[in-house]
């Protein structure tokens, strides 16, 4: 299996966790969209076991979620299943599966604006009233980098892709409005990152 790593999942684990901990405590079912290397998916599910933990990404990264959720061997991390932002009906198959929270790490700045508006409209969908959508990253305020750390991160971005680059937080809340989600939180977290709790109406 090709088991991948990431230094920045095993950085920012313990304090995601220690909100998650909170905000999930009354959750039993969270789709994580876009699980990376599957770093996270282990973790937080060892961390929070009264949750089902379904992973979701692209075809090409589910080796490697599935090599860490064989070495951990957890019951309640459910294996892959392949999530693609970009097809505006991502979410028709998850209707039925009484999902109460959504989760996703770094990944907003890596999709499209367009793929961030699916992903938006479709959480909206398997998400019923009172339904949570945590959101973890970088971010701008008012167009303004919060760091000279985020602003070369920026720019790292946007030469690999043009479509790339950190959001701006306004945005992201006028398209959570826009899908019935009220925003309950904006946690600070280390490395110039936040955590943003939205609930659905």
């Amino acid at each position: 299996m090709n088991k991948q790593f990431s230094s920045a999942c095993e950085r920012n684990r313990e304090p995601i966790l220690a909100i998650l901990d909170k905000e999930f405590a009354d959750r039993k079912h969270v789709l994580e969209i876009g699980s990376g290397t599957g770093q996270h998916a282990v973790f937080f599910g060892a961390g929070l076991p009264q949750l089902i933990w379904q992973t979701s990404d692209l075809p090409q990264n589910h080796s490697s979620i599935q090599a860490w959720l064989q070495e951990a061997a957890l019951k309640n991390v459910l294996p892959p299943i392949a999530l693609d932002m970009s097809n505006a009906e991502w979410a028709v198959d998850l209707l039925d599966k009484d999902m109460d929270a959504v989760f996703t790490a770094n990944t907003c700045h890596i999709m499209a604006w367009s793929e961030v508006e699916k992903m938006f409209a479709g959480a909206a969908h398997v998400l019923q009233a009172g339904g949570k959508l945590c959101v973890y990253g970088p971010f701008n305020y008012k167009g303004q980098f919060t760091s000279v750390g985020n602003a070369q991160f920026d720019a790292s971005l946007r030469t690999q892709a043009a479509h790339m680059g950190i959001r701006d937080i306004e945005a992201m809340q006028e398209l959570a409005n826009a899908h019935g989600f009220i925003m309950q939180a904006d946690h600070a977290m280390p490395a110039n990152n936040r955590l943003l709790v939205w609930q659905r109406t």
